[in-house]
């Protein structure tokens, strides 16, 4: 792959802590979720996992639109991203909410958010490792 753009960000005391990008831009604190025993005072990493994949899928979609010269401009996507015990360890499964705009067509939205996966970085990066659901609503 030839990068085009790294980000850099470092996380200290792990769900407990700080993460601060290299740039400073992004700097907040991390907390444990309340319903995983924390006191739920900061962020988690699957907020910052959903808010990330939400993003990028959002921007897959437009692009998909706009090569399909379909507006979906006015689209937004939820992404909620569940952690659980997968063996030994832990894993996570998302569910992507696509609400398209009222202009498009279900069988053009549904092509569209398909596409999308097909393009989205998060969507390659979890093909095959984790459980992804879309959802058109």
């Amino acid at each position: 792959m030839d990068a085009l753009y790294t980000a850099v960000a470092t996380a200290t005391h792990g769900r407990e802590g700080r993460a601060v990008s290299s740039d400073g831009v992004l700097d907040l604190a991390l907390g444990m979720p309340q319903a995983l025993g924390g006191n739920g005072q900061g962020t988690n990493p699957e907020q910052l996992f959903a808010a990330g994949y939400a993003a990028c899928f959002g921007s897959a979609l437009g692009l998909v639109g706009r090569t399909a010269k379909v507006d979906v401009s006015d689209a937004a996507v939820t992404a909620e991203v569940s952690i659980g015990k997968q063996g030994e360890g832990f894993g996570l499964a998302v569910t992507l909410r696509v609400e398209l705009p009222d202009s498009v067509d279900e069988a053009t939205g549904r092509k569209l958010v398909e596409q999308a996966h097909q393009v989205c970085p998060y969507s390659n990066a979890t093909r095959g490792n984790i459980e992804v659901d879309l959802v058109i609503e």
